[in-house]
């Protein structure tokens, strides 16, 4: 009977985490379309240019621990207003960075707007928060699933905004504005209570030390930095990619448009793929799809495999992140969530952070063409799948009693 009453309440929740996630999600496919481009108009070196979304990683980064902890005192929607508070900041100076034509002003919006990534993340921890054993990993895989509409909303903003006014872009920053002022009420609907404050007896749980030294905790994390930080080492350079190699702005949101349509698309099973084969063998096949997706991208660039390998690099994203998470929500405690949790979107997105740095740098620097820049790209997965793959591998032929 409690798992009964606690699911009711848990697909009540889902269903207002997945309506944010399609709605507030969306301005992340608008920024990731346009941010690299907006950049490299902006930058002086073009070496630069993917550097505003490598600052709204480093945003989403740096405030990851703090908006936990918020979480933990305040709750999960106090975290989700304040979340949605940065996005509006964020889009109104980054809108305010392209009317000056100042690229330092740009990217201080840019690492506001990473407030908001960081809060997005917890969505599918909250989802977990009143779900039984049973039904976790199919919340935390429909919220993830929310992210489908977002695929479809975010790129037609972008279609629809990016030249509405002189300036290039700034229609679609404004649009982001209007996104998260609209959608912060969703999480006036969101029924998850407030954790108990800690008692003198209440165990405190292990330190961040000793969690991260958890064989499982300690993989879960490697596996979903890796499939994170590969996707947007990957998709933040496509843009620059595809228009850098003729053809058009209009054919780069398309393609990131089915990227993300990917990258959800799949939440809708993953949770039963999950329950039904084991959280492992999920993560192994999303690393083996993000393989994949770099050898379409290094076997040619037309614009088939463009969406191709783009296709793939949301699939293995969705496998490898989901089960990742899965795997990280069962293995520690209830008075562990605060901490764990923000550490480990601390070390995430810190490797996102550094793939988004690298990319721009790889597209833009190495070789002298596009094509070999993508290239290096796409050349620079291998060593992260090795790490990934080794460590699932590894987790798997440990004895059981020395996985937890």
């Amino acid at each position: 009977m409690t798992d009964q009453f606690d699911d009711k309440r848990a697909r009540r929740n889902v269903w207002v985490l997945v309506a944010a996630q399609a709605f507030l999600g969306a301005q992340m496919p608008m920024i990731f379309t346009i941010g690299g481009l907006a950049g490299q108009s902006l930058a002086s070196n073009v070496c630069l240019a993917t550097l505003p979304i490598s600052l709204i990683v480093l945003g989403s980064m740096l405030s990851a621990t703090p908006v936990s902890a918020i979480m933990q005192k305040f709750g999960r929607r106090a975290g989700f207003f304040l979340g949605a508070f940065g996005g509006a900041v964020g889009g109104a100076v980054g809108a305010y960075g392209l009317y000056l034509g100042s690229f330092p002003i740009f990217l201080i919006g840019s690492f506001i707007t990473g407030l908001y990534m960081s809060a997005q993340g917890f969505y599918r921890f909250a989802a977990a928060d009143t779900a039984s054993d049973a039904f976790r990993p199919k919340a935390i895989s429909y919220v993830m699933a929310g992210g489908l509409v977002s695929a479809v909303i975010g790129p037609q903003l972008v279609k629809a905004t990016s030249q509405a006014f002189v300036i290039p872009f700034l229609g679609t920053y404004v649009a982001v504005i209007a996104v998260n002022v609209i959608g912060a009420f969703l999480f006036f609907l969101i029924d998850i209570p407030k954790p108990a404050a800690p008692s003198a007896d209440t165990p405190r749980g292990r330190s961040r030390w000793e969690l991260i030294t958890t064989p499982r905790i300690a993989v879960a994390v490697i596996c979903a930095m890796v499939s994170y930080a590969l996707m947007n080492l990957v998709m933040t350079s496509t843009p620059l990619a595809v228009v850098g190699c003729g053809f058009t702005e209009g054919d780069a949101a398309d393609v990131v448009s089915f990227h993300v349509l990917a990258m959800f698309a799949p939440s809708f099973f993953t949770g039963h793929l999950i329950a039904r084969f084991g959280v492992e063998r999920i993560v192994a096949l999303g690393l083996l799809i993000l393989a994949s997706a770099g050898a379409v991208a290094l076997s040619g660039v037309e614009l088939e495999n463009f969406f191709v390998a783009l296709v793939l690099l949301g699939l293995g994203w969705n496998f490898g992140f989901i089960g990742a998470t899965t795997m990280l929500a069962g293995a520690h405690e209830p008075q562990e969530r605060g901490r764990m949790q923000g550490l480990n979107d601390l070390l995430v997105f810190g490797g996102v952070t550094v793939a988004s740095l690298a990319s721009g740098g790889l597209m833009n620097c190495s070789g002298g063409s596009a094509v070999e820049g993508w290239t290096a790209v796409n050349m620079a997965m291998v060593p992260l799948l090795c790490l990934a793959g080794g460590a699932l591998l590894w987790l798997v032929l440990q004895p059981k009693e020395q996985k937890v």
